[in-house]
């Protein structure tokens, strides 16, 4: 099988090593990968902050650039979620509306398409450590995946989970919520990170490196023994 995969903004600019990673995970398991380096953003970020015209110039190219009858992975649910849940009322009766319907059945997240579309639930991973696990408001509410990352990371060999308390709680970060909103998203990442502390883990691990940037900010800055990791990065371990 030969897959495309789509790298979002913050994974290409911020966290490259997590799309590398979902590659190595992919070709462990002979899958062939293509990488179109013409891709851009599927225009998340103009839509949340109300530029739709712009939003929709933006996913016109995102269409185009995954036009192929190939599965689409991608590391980040929330950037597929708002391809799936959004793009229907951009596109609907344009010239793109069969091209975005494909589109819609190509594209996944990572750990589903693991799970739900390969059928492996053990990549063979290695990581020792403890780690606790948050459900992004992206990845549970509009993509609506929970146990996927869960069962993966249950069969990584030495990884021990803990769940902590309001695991589905938001993290503060919601795009430019953070900018617009920092002292509630700075009161919203310091619950969740001590929720985080409590289990006695020492990662905080999700699908979304959003979520991931928000909380190592408020870690690096007061100095918690707590660090950061994707699903991506933990089930490359070892292979």
């Amino acid at each position: 099988m030969t897959v495309d995969i789509f790298i979002p903004c913050f994974i290409d600019q911020i966290f490259p090593d997590t799309g590398i990673n979902m590659v190595k995970v992919l070709e462990k398991l002979n899958i062939e990968v293509n990488y179109n380096e013409n891709q851009t953003c599927c225009g998340q970020m103009a839509f949340n902050s109300g530029f739709w015209d712009e939003a929709k110039c933006m996913g016109e190219k995102f269409i185009r650039d995954f036009s192929s009858s190939k599965y689409v992975v991608a590391p980040s649910a929330s950037c597929v979620g708002m391809v799936r849940n959004y793009y229907p009322e951009m596109f609907l009766n344009t010239s793109l509306h069969l091209e975005y319907r494909q589109l819609q059945k190509n594209l996944f997240e990572f750990t589903d398409f693991l799970v739900n579309v390969l059928k492996v639930t053990d990549i063979g991973a290695e990581f020792n450590g403890v780690i606790t696990y948050h459900d992004s408001c992206a990845a549970l509410r509009e993509y609506g995946i929970k146990e996927e990352p869960r069962t993966l990371l249950k069969n990584v060999k030495g990884l021990e989970i803990r769940e902590m308390k309001d695991n589905d709680v938001c993290c503060g970060f919601g795009g430019t919520f953070s900018v617009k909103f920092e002292p509630i998203s700075t009161a919203m990442a310091e619950q969740k990170v001590q929720n985080a502390l409590d289990t006695g883990a020492e990662y905080i691990v999700a699908t979304e490196s959003s979520c991931l940037m928000q909380l190592d900010g408020y870690i690096k800055k007061h100095k918690i023994p707590l660090k950061i990791k994707h699903v991506a990065d933990i089930l490359a371990s070892g292979l």
